[in-house]
Order: structure tokens, then C-alpha cells, then sequence
């Protein structure tokens, strides 16, 4: 097992082992707002709110769930993306003791249902334009308060009123009769509220619930505890460098999400810093963005710098205000760092993207490249208090540095466990023998002898060749690295002969033709660089590559394209 201690020369001052509070996520954000109470806490299309005058908000909202008849320890869904109301309602169901379920307001109405089923969550708040589809998985679920704001609630009256004229007319009206509760008259009932004393939650208790497929790809219900999101927030800020009060983040990732909620909000509020706050992202806007909010902290997924390269705006955009930029959620191909890493320097910046690597098992990242040291392909070293050992899949047996084998993680982000699950809880949760709990991330890597991580593949993502494993990451790389290629991706196809052959979807750099010349180039090319058996036997030229809800490449989405195209033979 690797311990935390050899790789502290290259986090320079980051300590090893960090205080973590026993109380909930709002009291750490009260304790910044105490510090801070004048600074800016979020920005919303310019509306902004000081970290007192957001303590007061919260409040407001704790005394207004519970004129609504909301429990402490009651599960109260939120269906939103980044704006004001959704922070609010966040902190307030924890100042109180509940727990806050988010989910996508883009999920579909079966997934809705679902996570509505499996939490017994019986208040929901969301954006009024998706009243039908709540409407229409209502009557099978247990909701029996839908509380409705709208995109201008959080606004000013002369913003709002704009909003109204353009973007809000779009919105279909929800019937004067609905049986919902409105935002303004919620609040409402929260000022005629007598304030009384609450309890909030412990260290222990559960905060929020997160939806992800886990390690086998089926939805499940994560459990993040008070002390799983704060030891996230202040491992980050300790490791990330985001430490400083009055600096800002851009708050692209979506708070539903690990990466959003943890590092964009949680970790941001918590040390003073401010969330501008991003409900729908274009990369159109980026740019814009970007001159206007001079963001001292980015955060991101692959796709999203792959844009920032494409994106004929960026071309005079400063950026040398940046203090950190960050990529996870999915692997960070190494040319794409390298030209990231170009363009940042060419626009000012003094600072390279920084990958991390976690699951939202363990709320977010639990490993980070370090600020001024980058390792090749590695994806960091170890937040403090926490453990990575590389163990041969489906057993306890610690590998020795260098070899490859399944990830596990141990430290004080792991989840609780699967809301219901306890199989797959017990699959994933395991108690070594050394007296740690680890978290079996089902991702395959390797780590050094200075405690450098690197992340391989999916364990489910191993292709099956002639007996060989193949490791399309290691692929994607090589393709990557070609001259004509953006970005790609590899599946296996089902084969009679071979198990699985291999397949690369390619996504060419503007300018470069989808011919047979230029398919012929890359061939060449990885025929060079790829051993016989692992070669892509098929190459597809595409405009993009499907996304997942989170802007993760949709590997799945390829896979059954090719396997009903292999149906219909």
C-alpha cells in the first residue's frame, strides 16, 4: 500500500493530513460567510449575492420547507441546473438535517420515477418548464409537493422582465390551477414562519444522494455523508490551491454532478471564493464569458477544452487571471494536454491544466496533478488522508508499482454506500486486511513508486482480442496523436473468430477530408505504433461523438449502434 508520504515534495507546502469538522456542509459555509460576509458568494447573469446576504437566504428557505411540512432526516428532490435557487434549497434541506437528491432536469421520465421511487422523496423542486413531465410521472411516484420556480425568479426586476420578453416566452405556461407550489409563494410562507431552533446534521449523517451508474452501469442511489463532501472541499482547496477569498470559479459543471457540486460550489463557498454560477452552457458564450467574468478557476470536462481549441472566439481572450484550470470526468488524452497547455500559455496563462482523477463514490477527485509537476499520462498523486493501492481484480492482493490492476480507494470521501443496495454496496465497499474500507473503483491502473497514479481503463471496457486484453485508451492515444485526428474513441464489436475486434470512431481537426487518403494516413500510422492484434480493424469518420448528460464521450450509445447494426444482418 502506497502511503501519502512520498509524494509530498511535489505538492510543495499541501500537508499530509488535513481537520475535518463534525458538523454539516451549511456550517462550513457559515463559518466562510463569518469570515467573509462581504464577498461576493455567487453571480447570476449579474445578479450576486454576498455570503451574509446568502446566510440570510437560507434561512429564509429553512423556515419555508418547514412551514411545507419537511422533516429533518426527508428526502426532498432537486431537478435543477446551476442557478441561485438550487444552491439555496441545498444548504437549507442541510442546514435543517434532510437530504437533498438531485438528479438531471434532463433525465427522462422512467429515470425520474425511478430515483422519485427509490428515495421516497415526496417534495420536488424544479424548473417550471418541465412541469408536464413531472406531471405525467407524478401519479406513480410519492410526490405530493411540486414546488415550481423559473429561470427569472433569481433575478432582478429589470433582468427579469428582459428574461421574460426573450428566453421566457419560450417556456410553456403552466396552468393557473396546477397543483403545484410556486417559488414566490413558498418564500412567502417561510417570512410568515416564526423562526425556530433546528437540527442540523452531523458529520455522519447523509447530505445529498447522486445518481451514477457505479461499477456495473446499472443507476444507483450514492450516499455522500457532511463529512464526504467537507473532507472533498478541503482536500481540493489544499491540493487545488483554491484557498484565496474573492477569487472566483466558473461554474460550468452542473450541480447534480460530483465534479459540480463538490468542487464548483461546495469547495468554492466553503473558502470564500465566488460561484459564477452557468445554468446552460454554449460554447458559443464561452469566450464571452470568460472577458466579461475573468474567472480565476475553471473547471472541466475533455470535451469542453476540446471546444475552447476549436472555438475561433478564444483568439483574444486573456487568460492570465487564471490560478488553476482542472479537467476530469473522463481521461485527459495526453495530446490534448499538451495542446491545452499551448494555448493557455499562448493567451497569458502561467498556470497547465491539472487532471484529476475520483468518482462520484468518492463525491469527486480524490488524486490531482500538482500545480508545477507533470508525470506523463499520470493522473496525480492522492489527496491528503487518502490511500490508492492497486490490487489484482476481485481480490485484496496489493500489486507491486508499475504493474497494472484494479483501483482502490480508501479516505474520508468514500461514500456511505448505495441507497437499497447492499449487494452491490458489499461489492464495491470492502474491508481489507489491513483494517481500511476501500472503495473498488472497477477502473484499471498502475501506480509508481513516488505514488504517481495512472488510470488505464474501465475493467469493463477491456476489449477481448484472440485472448489478448486490449486497452482502448492506450488506442486513443495513438490516434490522438496523429496529426489529422481531434479526438476518438474505441470500442470491441462481437466476433465469431476473435471474441472482439476492434473499431475507432474518429473525429478529424477542421479542414482535414473524410477520405480514404486520410484514413489510409492513420492506419499507417498506428500500424507503427499498435501491436497486430490490438489494431482497429474499422475506422469511422464522424462530425462529433456522442455525449453523455455530462459531456462524458457516450461509449455505450456507440456499442449498441453497432450492435443493432449487427442485429439487422
Amino acid at each position: 500500500m502506497q502511503t501519502p508520504a512520498p509524494w509530498l515534495r511535489f505538492y510543495g507546502p499541501t500537508p499530509a493530513t488535513l481537520e475535518y469538522p463534525d458538523g454539516c456542509m451549511a456550517d462550513l459555509v457559515a463559518q466562510a460567510a463569518a469570515r467573509t460576509p462581504d464577498n461576493v458568494a455567487y453571480d447570476y447573469f449579474g445578479a450576486t449575492r454576498t455570503f451574509a446576504q446568502l446566510m440570510e437566504d437560507v434561512a429564509l428557505c429553512t423556515r419555508a420547507l418547514r412551514a411545507a411540512g419537511v422533516k429533518r432526516g426527508e428526502v426532498v428532490t432537486l431537478c435543477m441546473p446551476n442557478m441561485p435557487q438550487a444552491v439555496v434549497m441545498l444548504y437549507a434541506l442541510n442546514r435543517m438535517g434532510a437530504v437533498a437528491s438531485l438528479v438531471h432536469p434532463l433525465s427522462s421520465e422512467g429515470e425520474l420515477a425511478f430515483a422519485l421511487q427509490l428515495t421516497g422523496s415526496r417534495v420536488v423542486l424544479t424548473l417550471d418548464q418541465f412541469y408536464e413531465k413531472f406531471e405525467a410521472v407524478r401519479r406513480q411516484t410519492p410526490v405530493d409537493t411540486l414546488l415550481l420556480t423559473g429561470a427569472g425568479d433569481a433575478l432582478p426586476p429589470v433582468k427579469r422582465m428582459g428574461y421574460f420578453l426573450t428566453q421566457g416566452r419560450n417556456v410553456p405556461r403552466v396552468p393557473e390551477d396546477a397543483p403545484v407550489l410556486r417559488w414566490s409563494d413558498f418564500l412567502a410562507a417561510g417570512r410568515a414562519a416564526a423562526d425556530a431552533p433546528y437540527q442540523p446534521g452531523g458529520a455522519e449523517d447523509v447530505a445529498a444522494i447522486l445518481f451514477s451508474g457505479g461499477t456495473t452501469g446499472t443507476p444507483k442511489g450514492i450516499l455522500l455523508t457532511n463529512r464526504n463532501f467537507n473532507a472533498a472541499a478541503l482536500q481540493t482547496a489544499a491540493a487545488g490551491d483554491i484557498v484565496e477569498p474573492g477569487a472566483s470559479m466558473l461554474a460550468i459543471l452542473p450541480i447534480f454532478h460530483g465534479f459540480g457540486l463538490g468542487v464548483c460550489i461546495h469547495t468554492v463557498l466553503t473558502h470564500g471564493c465566488k460561484c459564477i454560477l452557468v445554468p446552460q452552457f454554449h460554447m458559443k458564450s464561452f469566450a464571452a464569458m470568460l472577458r466579461k467574468h475573468r474567472p480565476n478557476y475553471i473547471a472541466g470536462v475533455p470535451t469542453l477544452f476540446e471546444a475552447m481549441l476549436r472555438n475561433e472566439q478564444m483568439d483574444r481572450v486573456d487568460l492570465s487571471q487564471l490560478r488553476g484550470v482542472f479537467s476530469g470526468g473522463d481521461t485527459l488524452p495526453v495530446q490534448l494536454k499538451r495542446r491545452v497547455d499551448a494555448f493557455l500559455r499562448e493567451h497569458g496563462a502561467t498556470v497547465q491544466v491539472r487532471e484529476g482523477y475520483g468518482m462520484t463514490e468518492c463525491v469527486t477527485a480524490s488524486c490531482l496533478t500538482p500545480r508545477d509537476f507533470y508525470r506523463e499520462g499520470s493522473i496525480g498523486v492522492p489527496f491528503p488522508d487518502t490511500f490508492y493501492k492497486i490490487v489484482t481484480p476481485a481480490t485484496h492482493d496489493a500489486l507491486a508499482p508499475g504493474e497494472i490492476g484494479e483501483i482502490c480507494i480508501s479516505g474520508p470521501s468514500v461514500m456511505r454506500g448505495y441507497l437499497h443496495n447492499e449487494r452491490e454496496t458489499a461489492d464495491t465497499l470492502q474491508l481489507h486486511e489491513d483494517g481500511r474500507v476501500w472503495l473498488h473503483t472497477g477502473d484499471l491502473g498502475s501506480m509508481d513508486a513516488d505514488g504517481f497514479v495512472y488510470f488505464r481503463q474501465r475493467l469493463k471496457r477491456v476489449i477481448l482480442s484472440s485472448g489478448y486484453n486490449v486497452y482502448p485508451s492506450q488506442i486513443e492515444a495513438v490516434l490522438d496523436a496523429h496529426e489529422a485526428v481531434q479526438t476518438s474513441t474505441v470500442i470491441g464489436m462481437r466476433d465469431d473468430y476473435k471474441m472482439q475486434r476492434v473499431k475507432a470512431f474518429v473525429v478529424l481537426r477542421p479542414g482535414v477530408p473524410k477520405t480514404a487518403e486520410t484514413e489510409a494516413s492513420i492506419r499507417r500510422w498506428c500500424e507503427k505504433r499498435i501491436a497486430k492484434y490490438a489494431l482497429p480493424k474499422e475506422y469511422e469518420f464522424r462530425d462529433s461523438l456522442p455525449q453523455t448528460l455530462v459531456g462524458k464521450v457516450a461509449v455505450r450509445e456507440l456499442e449498441a449502434e453497432e450492435e443493432s447494426k449487427r442485429m439487422d444482418r
